[in-house]
């Protein structure tokens, strides 16, 4: 009876059953979806779906937990495109959850990526999602676009700048005047180096010996008879002291002039006599002196 049963013909349809199973098993496997595991599905809506398809992934921080299972729309909607996830049951979504539309990669591929909140109660399987869009990386480089063209025509002409900068024979010249001026310095420093090793020495010998001298001189000051210096001085200044009280008291030749108001007039009238005497002298000089080249006349000899 079994030979009867398995027959050629029921073979290979068995084995074409396994192989479209085996296939679609396959198929299911590279797409990344799990036919013996059970999952949720949830729904979400979009205006626009930037290129995401079915089988592309759905991630909870980076990591890919399902599926964009089903695409349908309706163009009469303001949401024209409900997308059906399915995220594997032991991941419980928040309510309040959001469901971002994201660039998966540079080259243009789309995913969702989920975002939970912080509610305490949760979704359940079919309950429709928030959604948003995220913005891309390539929206973000569109947005800095125009800054960046208005950066490299800014950079253009600093470079034209620089180029003329560099290209000016005032450069050339500023950079000869620089050498002449690192070889003025040299020559400077060699000098300086010869007279610190070779001037200066001698210099600060001879400081040295002065300094010596110094020293000498202020110990000499030191073990000085100051006791009979300060003898002199007293000395000299009780000598004056005495000449001080002489010319107060009204005795001697000083004080006496001084004081007494007779001689001081006696001395004022012989001063006048005399300084009258003398300018008579200097205006009648023949009143006092007699004389001839001649010698003296014989008749007022006789006479």
């Amino acid at each position: 009876m079994a030979n009867k049963f398995l027959t050629k013909e029921v073979k290979i349809g068995l084995s074409a059953v396994a192989a479209l199973a085996l296939f679609i098993y396959g198929a299911n496997f590279l797409k990344g979806i799990d036919l013996f595991k059970s999952t949720n599905s949830y729904c979400l809506e979009f205006e626009n779906l930037d290129g995401l398809v079915v089988s592309n992934g759905v991630y909870i921080k980076g990591y890919k937990v399902g599926l964009v299972e089903n695409i349908t729309y309706d163009f009469s909607k303001d949401f024209p495109f409900t997308i059906e996830i399915t995220i594997n049951d032991d991941i419980k979504l928040p309510k309040g959850t959001i469901a971002y539309l994201f660039d998966d990669g540079l080259l243009g591929g789309k995913g969702i990526n989920i975002i939970f909140s912080d509610s305490k109660s949760y979704h359940v399987d079919g309950d429709t999602l928030s959604s948003d869009v995220e913005v891309g990386t390539l929206d973000k480089l569109a947005d800095v676009l125009p800054d960046i063209k208005t950066t490299i025509k800014h950079a253009d002409s600093l470079i034209a700048s620089v180029n003329g900068l560099v290209n000016s024979p005032q450069i050339e010249l500023s950079l000869q005047n620089i050498e002449t001026i690192t070889a003025n310095l040299k020559h400077t420093s060699k000098q300086l180096n010869y007279m610190m090793n070779v001037k200066f020495p001698p210099i600060i010998q001879n400081i040295d010996s002065i300094t010596t001298d110094i020293n000498n001189i202020s110990s000499q000051l030191t073990k000085a008879d100051y006791a009979r210096i300060m003898i002199g001085l007293d000395s000299t200044i009780q000598n004056i002291k005495e000449l001080s009280e002489r010319i107060n008291s009204k005795e001697g030749t000083i004080g006496k002039i001084l004081y007494d108001k007779a001689l001081y007039e006696d001395l004022d009238s012989t001063v006048r006599s005399v300084n009258a005497l003398v300018i008579d002298l200097k205006e009648n000089p023949k009143n006092y002196v007699h004389f001839s080249l001649f010698g003296r006349s014989k008749k007022k000899d006789k006479k």
